[in-house]
């Protein structure tokens, strides 16, 4: 079973949260769909591993997560990204950087100490100090609608490349996201699809088939064994 010991906000430009859990037993687990890139520190089954997270368009079952394993996710903000690394390259996957010790692994040619819960905010500074985290500013103008018309090719190319998604891809994934936790805190469907912004309860229903892998009455009576990646309450844009 994988649980969720605590996540907090973060003080950092780069980092949208933090948080860690650890698991006891082996179990079913299902990711979910994220727009967001993640740094994880995970150490099971003897090793220590940093990888590095793009963002997820659909629902993706992976094995059962591994027993008496700890994690450590720094879930960075829009618009955020690592330079080294195309965030197009990380859609749907994750890269694992090499380990150099129980305490170090390696990021452009440049060895880093694993980061604990306290530090994450510090760590994410190191990166941005040494060009290896960026944030672009179009990506909030343009989710906000705070952005001119005549320059939507650039903005485009911009947001794509420092999200890996386009911006009709992030709102449905946010809304899908936001339209779980409502189901999660006992929101009825029907008020799920008014809240959410939703046409009707198929529209919900195909959404959340997709990006999150369950129907919405699967979610609300918790009837399936898979768990869930991360989340945490969001606003839609």
């Amino acid at each position: 079973m994988l649980i969720f010991d605590e996540d907090r906000p973060s003080d950092s430009p780069f980092v949208e949260r933090v948080w860690r859990c650890h698991s006891e037993g082996a179990a079913p687990f299902a990711s979910i769909a994220a727009s967001r890139c993640e740094l994880v520190v995970g150490r099971f089954e003897g090793k220590v591993v940093m990888t590095v997270r793009g963002p997820e368009t659909r629902a993706i079952p992976v094995e059962d997560c591994p027993g008496e394993g700890e994690w450590l996710g720094i879930l960075l903000k829009l618009g955020t990204f690592l330079p080294p690394l195309s965030t197009s390259i990380l859609v749907d996957t994750g890269i694992d950087l090499p380990t150099t010790s129980r305490d170090s692994f390696l990021f452009d040619s440049s060895v880093w100490q694993f980061p604990d819960y306290d530090n994450a905010d510090t760590f994410a500074d190191r990166l941005m100090r040494k060009g290896l985290l960026a944030r672009d500013p179009v990506v909030d103008a343009a989710l906000q609608g705070h952005v001119q018309t005549r320059d939507i090719r650039t903005i485009q190319r911009r947001f794509l490349r420092a999200t890996g998604l386009t911006q009709n891809a992030i709102r449905q994934i946010e809304r899908a996201r936001y339209a779980m936790y409502l189901l999660q805190e006992g929101v009825s469907i029907l008020d799920t699809v008014e809240q959410a912004g939703y046409f009707d309860q198929p529209h919900l229903t195909r959404s959340l088939k997709h990006l999150i892998g369950q129907t919405p009455a699967q979610i609300r009576e918790k009837s399936r064994p898979e768990q869930m990646s991360f989340l945490y309450k969001t606003t839609l844009f």
